[in-house]
């Protein structure tokens, strides 16, 4: 079975093909960019393109939906719903012209919105903001898709928490870069919980899902345990030789007229800021999920305080500057 991955040159794609390849796995990556691992895989289509997407899916294949828009800060914003929800369609047409029966597609936990602490698969969707309310409708497209012939077709819906890893330029990201700086404030009590997923685990359970049958099937994707931002960041000042206490601190009240000002001056300078009253929120914000993935008999392959551990040492205390990187949020 040929293994097509679209979006795979991505951040997670990249750690995907990696695994198929060390495998000797068949896949074709197919991406509106050619990255720097596999360039004589992919295949360069922007999956809003019917036409040339048509040309890049196999026969029989699996096919495995990484492509996303997901910035908090996409203009226009009507390429949410290009290419999330008009891409899905895409995807579910062309696979049915070529025999496609197991499509395996990453949403997120941003279909809850700010959820309820523990959320599962069954929560309530409530998504925020476009990402959320685009994900939750591309799902709708790949259901139906599935229903029409429901013996025969697999489909596997991965709603990731935040995902970090080695070589990501993200939200964890810019979080241990500010702990690295020696100048990262706290805004807030620190006393909300984060659930996070490392990218090599993530990598892995998108591999073991192509086992599963068909029917649908959908999992949250977290790495147990979930640390309070107060826990995380003092781990982290410990890694970096430093005292694992928290200086300043923020109220959150102040942190958020901040973080407004600077969405005041982004929309009167159309410059762009790491500093929004949405990052705010979101840092802030309990954002604790559950999962049913253990029930599939998935082991992640790296424990969640040894993947912070590898990213901190690979990032600010080795030397790795002339490498690729991945920017996301």
């Amino acid at each position: 079975m040929k293994i097509n991955i679209i979006g795979g040159s991505g951040f997670i794609g990249t750690r995907l093909s990696t695994i198929f390849n060390k495998k000797n796995v068949a896949f074709t990556i197919v991406d509106k960019v050619i990255g720097a691992s596999f360039p004589a895989l992919t295949h360069n289509v922007d999956i809003r393109s019917l036409k040339d997407l048509r040309a890049s899916i196999d026969l029989n294949a699996a096919v495995i939906n990484l492509a996303a828009e997901h910035r908090d800060d996409v203009s226009p914003r009507s390429l949410y719903d290009e290419v999330n929800i008009e891409g899905a369609r895409n995807i579910c047409e062309i696979a049915n012209e070529m025999a496609v029966n197991k499509i395996i597609f990453t949403s997120s936990v941003a279909v809850y919105g700010f959820a309820p602490l523990g959320t599962d698969e069954s929560g309530a969707i409530a998504p925020f903001n476009d990402y959320g309310r685009t994900k939750w409708e591309a799902e709708q497209v790949y259901r139906q898709w599935q229903s029409e012939d429901p013996q025969k077709r697999t489909l596997v819906i991965i709603r990731p928490t935040v995902v970090f890893g080695e070589r990501n330029r993200g939200n964890v990201f810019n979080l241990l870069r500010q702990i690295a700086s020696g100048k990262f404030i706290m805004v807030g009590n620190g006393l909300n919980r984060k659930s996070m997923a490392y990218v090599e685990n993530v990598a892995a359970f998108l591999e073991y899902s192509l086992d599963f049958k068909p029917g649908i099937h959908i999992y949250n994707y977290i790495d147990k345990p979930d640390f309070t931002m107060n826990t995380l960041v003092g781990h982290v000042n410990k890694l970096l030789g430093r005292s694992s206490e928290i200086k300043f601190r923020l109220p959150f009240s102040l942190g958020l007229l901040i973080g407004s000002s600077f969405d005041l001056v982004a929309k009167i300078t159309g410059n762009k800021f790491p500093i929004s009253a949405i990052r705010v929120k979101k840092f802030c914000a309990n954002s604790v999920y559950e999962s049913a993935i253990e029930s599939t008999g998935f082991i992640p392959p790296v424990p969640l305080i040894e993947a912070i551990e590898k990213t901190v040492r690979f990032e600010f205390i080795e030397d790795h500057k002339n490498e690729r990187v991945f920017y996301s949020e």
